[in-house]
């Protein structure tokens, strides 16, 4: 006589090995604190991500501010002075022609804007209102001149910000030529300014003149 415990009970999921889940007889009760198998699931996948990772992005043309930017006047001035205006060495053949557009024309506009403070005076005279305009533009036309001599020369010392300064000045330079010819008809010399300064400034950013840049912030890195 065997006992009842002995006698093996059915499997109603039929999980055993080899066997596929089945489904119990009628009238079959589980016996008391049974309970079903978990079901089954699949480990994650490992290995294959499913979103693209950061790192894998494509590299392209990104425009970035300056990370060189002065801090204090000293910064601002070329080092050494003025001694080295007429000094180009290392610098590639395009960034030469821009530095000598940018420091001719800046000093041509000096002396213009010297000529010009004496004629807006003579407008004072004759025609307050207008005067004052011309007098403006004159002593902003001065400023600038005098700022594209000093940009030129921080540009030559691989500064970006200084060619961000100076591609900025080409944009004034441009406004104030389209005001003064509003006033006189013929802009006066402005338009050429201008057009000198568009070559000067696409010289900077062509593709040869990139490295002179980079290296210095490599350096800095």
């Amino acid at each position: 006589m065997s006992n009842q415990s002995d006698v093996p009970q059915p499997d109603p999921a039929g999980t055993s090995a080899g066997q596929t889940p089945a489904t119990p007889p009628a009238g079959y009760e589980p016996p008391a604190g049974y309970q079903p198998p978990p079901a089954y699931q699949a480990p994650p996948a490992q290995g294959y991500p499913t979103q693209p990772q950061q790192g894998g992005q494509q590299q392209g043309f990104q425009f970035q501010m300056p990370a060189d930017a002065p801090h204090s006047f000293n910064e601002v001035m070329p080092k050494g002075g003025f001694s080295g205006i007429f000094s180009v060495t290392g610098m590639p053949t395009e960034l030469k022609v821009s530095y000598w557009i940018w420091v001719i024309s800046g000093l041509l506009g000096i002396l213009l804007g010297i000529l010009g403070f004496f004629g807006s005076l003579l407008a004072l005279a004759v025609a307050p209102a207008v005067g004052v305009v011309v007098l403006l533009l004159v002593l902003v036309t001065l400023a600038l001149s005098a700022a594209q001599v000093v940009l030129a020369m921080k540009m030559k010392e691989q500064k970006s910000w200084a060619r961000m300064a100076l591609t900025a000045i080409v944009a004034i330079t441009l406004v104030i030529s389209i005001v003064q010819s509003g006033m006189d008809g013929t802009g006066g010399g402005g338009w050429f300014g201008s057009i000198l300064g568009i070559v000067a400034t696409v010289l900077m950013w062509l593709p040869n003149s990139q490295p002179w840049f980079a290296q210095r912030s490599s350096t800095a890195g």
